[in-house]
């Protein structure tokens, strides 16, 4: 084993909630319709150099319920966390800082968007799960074809 290999370091230092919304611009009207909502849902992930090997990553969830034309919520969650990577060769970069530190982030933000729903008085709404690599060869694959990338 090569000293450099031994020297790799990928660490999780911090998890945060970065920012949080929650909208209800129909309230009280919509709670008296029947609950039938289109539930559309965004997801973004965005990462940050702060120096020293720091990385923070930020996962963004948006979730819009509407029952017919009225948005009865909208909830963005931006969740982060600080990842400390050191000797960690570029090519192995990508699916650590797009698979695997959303994966890390993926259930704070789903706790927090079930909880800001539930208090919002809505029925319980759980995100589904994510296959995150599936979304980062998605995002490989438009790249290498030279379209912007979307999830």
């Amino acid at each position: 084993m090569s000293e450099e290999t031994q020297d790799r370091q990928f660490t999780l230092q911090r998890i945060y909630t970065k920012d949080i919304s929650f909208e209800t611009p129909n309230s009280p009207e919509i709670f008296t319709q029947e609950w039938r909502p289109e539930i559309s849902v965004n997801i973004n992930n965005a990462m940050k150099d702060l120096g020293d090997g720091n990385l923070e990553v930020v996962l963004t969830v948006t979730v819009t319920a509407k029952v017919g034309d009225k948005t009865a919520f909208l909830v963005e969650v931006s969740q982060a966390g600080i990842f400390l990577a050191q000797n960690i060769p570029d090519e192995e970069m990508g699916p650590l800082l797009g698979i695997y530190c959303p994966n890390v982030l993926f259930p704070y933000v789903r706790e927090v968007v079930s909880d800001l729903v539930t208090r919002g008085t809505f029925p319980q709404f759980l995100l589904a799960p994510v296959n995150f690599e599936a979304l980062y060869a998605q995002q490989m694959q438009q790249q290498q074809e030279g379209q912007p990338s979307e999830h």
